[in-house]
């Protein structure tokens, strides 16, 4: 087999950092795991929000989080670390005050995706999934967003910033540095990424119903069939022979 074993390029991508146990995990915290254990018939189904609760303390996957989940769900360390390293919005080393993802999938890259994510690596001095010396800012390349109508997209706290622009990207990132506040084109006033683990783990923050709950890409399709007088047919008019024929092959299909 030598020479042809598989060569990974991810050497670190399903680790831990183990070595740094610190953590700020208290008492409170414990209440609140098992707050979110409680809310389900079966408790191990509260791992997900658990763990971002855990990021929005410790800033990460910690090496205590895994054992205070562990403790709460009564399960294994080793089950709750094999769900922290499958999702990538599980981090394994400490996020930046503020994470910014740029999406180079399909439609973004053909848009300047990967153009972005350039200009973004060389303004910060940093790579992919590297955080700024100073701690403000951590970077990922992003899968789909499922923002197509937006594209290109960059996130910030998993909050989307649509139709980006290198110059956009410049002037986002200043102000993400210089602690100037930043709103999302779809969505609220950034917070920080902590605060928003923390909403992901299902402790509202207040600002749900904050900005706009739609971009204007998204209803362009609406406003033309609002001008044109379309509407989606109702069930009384579904067509006759389409019905027909669903009898007549429901018919054959008893026989």
């Amino acid at each position: 087999m030598s020479g042809h074993e598989f060569q990974s390029h991810f050497e670190n991508s399903g680790s831990i950092d183990m070595d740094d146990t610190s953590t700020n995990i208290d008492e409170t915290t414990m209440d609140e795991l098992r707050q979110l254990a409680a809310r389900y018939p079966q408790k191990r189904s509260a791992l997900l929000p658990m763990l971002h609760l855990v990021q929005s303390v410790d800033g990460r996957v910690s090496p205590a989080g895994i054992q205070a989940c562990a403790d709460v769900l009564e399960i294994s360390t080793a089950q709750v670390s094999g769900v922290a390293t499958f999702y990538t919005m599980y981090k394994r080393r400490p996020a930046g005050k503020h994470h910014v993802g740029v999406c180079t999938t399909a439609l973004c890259a053909v848009m300047g995706g990967d153009i972005l994510l350039d200009r973004v690596q060389a303004k910060l001095g940093i790579g992919e999934n590297e955080t700024t010396p100073d701690g403000k800012i951590s970077l990922e390349r992003l899968e789909c967003n499922a923002a197509c109508d937006f594209a290109p997209v960059m996130m910030v706290n998993w909050e989307f910033m649509d139709h980006m622009t290198p110059a956009k990207a410049d002037e986002l990132l200043d102000k993400l540095l210089n602690d100037e506040e930043v709103h999302s084109t779809r969505g609220a006033r950034i917070t920080s990424w902590r605060e928003a683990e923390r909403v992901l783990a299902g402790f509202p923050d207040g600002l749900a119903d904050e900005g706009p709950t739609a971009g204007d890409s998204s209803l362009v399709g609406l406003r033309i069939a609002q001008q044109r007088g379309w509407k989606a047919p109702t069930a009384e008019q579904a067509p006759v022979e389409q019905a027909g024929s669903e009898q007549a092959s429901s018919g054959e299909e008893t026989k």
